[in-house]
C-alpha cells in the first residue's frame, strides 16, 4: 500500500500518540515573520496551481493575508510563548461548591483537512485552596483551540492544564462542536455535531457529573 492509499484507508480516523500536539523539535526556530514569508510563497503556488489569476486586485494580497492569519490568528496557539498566564488566587471565601463556566467559544481547525471546528466548551471545577480568574479559563480554551486540532485531544489538553494549575483533579471539560470537514465535504452532513467529555476527581462519581450535565443543559442566559 503506497502513501496515498494509506491516507485514503485511514480516512478521518483519529490517531494520536499522546495529548501533546505533534510538533517538530525545530518548530520555533524561525520567527513569525519568517514563517509568514514562507507560507505566503507556498500558498501563492497553491492558488496558481488552481488556476487563479493573482494579478487580479481581489486576489493579489490573499497569499500574505492567509499566511498572516495562519501564524498570528488561526494557529497562534501552537507557540508556547503565546500561552496565557494562568494566575490563581487563594480561595479566601472557602468556596467548595461547583464553579461552572459555560458557552466558551471554540474556534479551531481540524488537523486532517484544516477546515473549521466551531462550537463551545463548558468547564467546571470544585475549588480547594486555589481559584482562577474566569477570563483565564476562556483564554486557555482559545489558546488550545487555536491550532490544528482533534476534539478528543482538545478536551484533554484543557483538562490537564486546569488540573495542574488549580492543584486538584476535580475538573470536568465538555466540548460540543460542528466540524466543517463533515458538513462541507465527505458525507456533507449539515446537522450533526460532536460532543467530547473528560473529567477527573469527584466528577468520576455519577452524582457530581450529572449535576454538571444538568447545569449545562439549561437554556442559555
Amino acid at each position: 500500500m503506497n502513501h496515498k492509499e494509506q491516507i485514503e484507508a485511514t480516512g478521518d480516523n483519529h490517531f494520536s500518540k499522546s495529548i501533546k500536539t505533534p510538533l517538530r523539535a525545530d518548530a520555533f526556530d524561525k520567527t513569525d515573520d519568517e514563517k509568514i514569508t514562507k507560507i505566503q510563497h507556498h500558498f501563492k503556488m497553491i492558488m496558481e496551481e488552481m488556476g487563479l489569476d493573482l494579478t487580479d486586485d481581489s486576489l493579489s494580497g490573499t497569499p500574505y493575508r492567509v499566511a498572516k492569519m495562519y501564524v498570528k490568528e488561526l494557529f497562534y496557539g501552537l507557540n508556547p510563548v503565546n500561552k496565557p498566564k494562568l494566575s490563581t488566587f487563594e480561595n479566601k471565601y472557602g468556596y467548595k461548591k461547583m464553579l461552572v463556566e459555560q458557552y466558551i467559544n471554540i474556534d479551531s481547525a481540524c488537523e486532517h483537512h484544516f477546515l473549521p471546528i466551531v462550537g463551545h466548551a463548558h468547564i467546571a471545577y470544585i475549588p480547594k485552596d486555589k481559584v482562577i480568574g474566569l477570563s483565564k479559563i476562556n483564554r486557555l480554551v482559545d489558546y488550545y483551540a487555536r491550532r490544528p486540532q482533534v476534539q478528543e485531544r482538545l478536551v484533554l489538553q484543557i483538562l490537564k492544564d486546569l488540573q495542574n494549575v488549580l492543584d486538584t483533579e476535580d475538573v470536568i471539560v465538555s466540548v460540543t462542536a460542528k466540524h466543517l470537514c463533515v458538513s462541507s465535504r465527505g458525507i456533507k452532513d449539515q446537522s450533526s455535531f460532536t460532543t467530547t467529555l473528560e473529567y477527573g476527581g469527584c466528577f468520576t462519581e455519577s452524582k457530581t457529573r450529572n449535576e454538571f450535565l444538568k447545569i449545562i443543559m439549561q437554556e442559555k442566559v
